[in-house]
């Protein structure tokens, strides 16, 4: 399906990013909590991965209790409260069944429309911005919300120097409408791939925490963005020297810096956002834009990549032209005592 024609023909349709907001965890956990427990230095996490803190869930939040913070941002940003399909990404559901999605939908008061998880680990925010342009470009929704959830560090062995320091809890959500390809906000050709070939590499066992073969992971993780980037810019007819902003999925600041440096994309136009939220999974990316949004790193006109890489092992990667939207940020109220972390 396509929009209506004009004086150049026909041009088809697209979805274009209206929304964003996002929703912090409430406990705040700095280095030296897990440092003292791991027998480590402060600096040891630090220089090893770039986190200096994390926001971590409380006892008594569930996904769903992120995820609709989130969704209630990102539909204020947008100026509607309404919407045709709820796609929410999380490594982390509720339950096993049902999925996360119909509850939060009906709690933002979103009744009996669709509403489903996918799960993509830390790459389900472009496997869900594919799936939200396959409902917009068929005609099927006028408008799509995007959440993408992780409550990670309740998986996450406080003993083990691999992953303990690494994960924080949150939540981002974004909203696209249908519109025409190219204009600002645009979703552009997304790349996306998986190999279950190394599917233990980083995994979460049935009753048991995340394992991670951690050189193994930073291998792959440098080569499979560093691919889909430049094929997400290729796709678009960009030349990686035209983009503005690059913003990699935030698992460790070694390797966003190995993968800026394989594609030549100088430190000025890397997004981060990892110092003080950690790896916050399928949220990372959206965390990063709404926090160089809102500092003016990133601007309206700005062309951007997006690289995605998480569990499975998966991949994915897209661009667009920041439009002039504002982000929406929930984040805790500093005046109410924090919850216990678990």
């Amino acid at each position: 399906m396509t929009a209506p024609a004009d004086d150049d023909g026909p041009r088809p349709l697209g979805a274009v990013l209206c929304g964003l907001g996002t929703a912090q965890a409430d406990v705040l956990v700095p280095n030296a909590e897990i440092a003292e427990r791991l027998g480590v230095g402060d600096d040891w996490i630090l220089t090893r991965t770039g986190i200096a803190e994390r926001r971590r869930a409380g006892v008594e939040t569930s996904t769903a209790d992120l995820a609709v913070r989130a969704a209630a941002a990102a539909l204020k940003s947008s100026g509607t409260d309404t919407v045709d399909v709820v796609v929410l990404a999380t490594a982390t559901p509720d339950h096993r069944m049902p999925g996360t999605a119909p509850e939060v939908a009906t709690r933002l008061g979103l009744h009996t429309i669709a509403a489903f998880d996918i799960a993509a680990a830390c790459t389900g925010l472009p496997y869900a911005l594919q799936v939200a342009k396959g409902f917009v470009a068929d005609g099927a929704a006028q408008r799509v919300l995007v959440i993408t959830v992780d409550r990670l560090s309740h998986l996450t062995d406080p003993d083990d120097r691999t992953t303990a320091a690494l994960f924080g809890d949150g939540a981002a959500a974004l909203v696209v409408r249908r519109g025409q390809v190219g204009e600002p906000g645009a979703v552009g050709p997304v790349i996306l791939g998986a190999d279950g070939r190394h599917v233990d590499a980083l995994v979460v066992p049935h009753g048991q925490f995340m394992r991670m073969r951690g050189r193994e992971v930073f291998h792959h993780a440098v080569i499979r963005m560093s691919q889909a980037t430049e094929q997400a810019a290729a796709a678009a007819g960009w030349n990686l020297s035209d983009v503005d902003r690059f913003v990699p999925h935030q698992a460790n600041s070694r390797i966003t810096a190995a993968v800026s440096r394989r594609l030549h994309l100088d430190g000025g136009r890397v997004l981060e956002s990892i110092t003080h939220l950690g790896n916050t999974s399928a949220s990372s990316i959206l965390f990063a834009l709404a926090q160089a949004a809102g500092d003016g790193s990133l601007r309206p006109g700005h062309r951007v990549l997006l690289a995605a890489f998480g569990a499975g092992l998966t991949w994915g990667a897209t661009t667009l032209t920041w439009p002039d939207v504002p982000c929406v940020a929930d984040r805790p109220d500093p005046s109410q005592p924090l919850e216990a972390a678990r």
